[in-house]
């Protein structure tokens, strides 16, 4: 069932890109996705759940999409210019994507699925608290970046601490993206 999953969660988005979570109704996602709303209900429970499934897969997108701008263009990528993209990326995708900047900001606003703010009872991974996915993305950009990372620089674990709270910063207050490249290429000089 892992494409019929991918379907919903797809339709799901769609739906939620249209009209404020409330509005989005369980029958349109279904049909949307091309399968019973029992379908459905089966895969996720509920309506929460399919919400939770939506913002912990879109979570989990955020973070590989950082995994990608760590490994760089090139291999040959200076580590600082990885850190860079990996700061464009988050606030390319925050600006782009609602659940993600919710989930990064701590934010939630009357159009998301603000329910899934807490973990219901039973609930095996709850979603990451935004300085947990900060957090997790800073300590994916110290694993990818441990060997390249130059002797005398700054510690390595306190340049991706100051990138990933830096690029936060620009999601929260919004300016051109082009500057938090910048920004980080300046700190990390």
């Amino acid at each position: 069932m892992p494409a019929a999953r991918e379907s919903l969660l797809d339709a799901a988005f769609a739906a939620l890109d249209r009209r404020p979570w409330p509005r989005v109704k369980m029958s349109e996602v279904a049909a949307a996705a091309g399968v019973s709303r029992q379908t459905l209900y089966n895969e996720f429970g509920s309506k929460e759940g399919l919400a939770r499934a939506l913002v912990r897969r879109e979570a989990d997108a955020y973070l590989r999409g950082v995994e990608r701008a760590l490994a760089g263009v090139s291999g040959a990528a200076a580590p600082r210019e990885r850190l860079a993209a990996a700061a464009v990326w988050t606030v390319r995708s925050a600006t782009e994507n609602p659940l993600v900047r919710a989930v990064l900001t701590g934010s939630w606003n009357e159009r998301l699925p603000t329910s899934v703010r807490t973990t219901p009872p039973g609930e095996p991974e709850p979603l990451p608290a935004p300085g947990e996915l900060i957090g997790e993305a800073r300590d994916r950009a110290v694993r990818l970046l441990e060997g390249d990372w130059p002797p005398g620089a700054v510690e390595l674990p306190l340049a991706c601490e100051v990138v990933a709270r830096l690029a936060l910063s620009y999601v929260v207050a919004s300016a051109p993206v082009a500057d938090v490249a910048r920004m980080v290429r300046t700190v990390l000089a």
